[in-house]
C-alpha cells in the first residue's frame, strides 16, 4: 500500500498552517498493525516531514518523516499502514480515544 498517494498529499495543509488553531484537524492516520503506535497527520511540508499527534508509549505533538514510516518494520516484520477508513478528526477527539 502506498502510504501517501498524490490525491491525499494534495489535501494536506502546509507545515504551520494550523499552528494558530487550538484544535487542529488530523487528515491521515498511520499505524503499526503489530504494536500500539499511531501517527495522526495534521500538516505536511510537501516533501518528507509531517507534523501531528504521535501515540505510542505516550501522546505527543511532533514532527515525523514519511521516509522513516516507509522504511520501518515492526517486530514481526510488518510495515506501517495507512488507515483507509479514517475520517478527518480534531485532535481533541483523538486524545479522548474516540478514534
Amino acid at each position: 500500500m502506498e502510504l501517501l498517494p498524490a490525491e491525499i498529499r494534495a489535501l494536506l495543509p502546509a507545515l504551520y498552517a494550523q499552528s494558530e488553531c487550538s484544535d487542529a484537524i488530523a487528515y491521515i492516520k498511520f499505524f503499526t498493525p503489530d504494536s500500539n503506535w499511531t501517527w495522526y497527520v495534521t500538516e505536511f511540508d510537501g516533501e518528507d516531514t509531517f507534523f501531528g499527534l504521535v501515540v505510542g508509549f505516550d501522546e505527543e505533538l511532533g514532527y515525523f518523516s514519511l521516509s522513516e514510516l516507509q522504511e520501518y518494520r515492526g517486530a514481526l516484520g510488518i510495515v506501517i499502514e495507512r488507515d483507509l477508513h479514517f475520517k478527518l478528526k480534531r485532535l481533541s477527539q483523538l486524545r479522548c480515544g474516540d478514534d
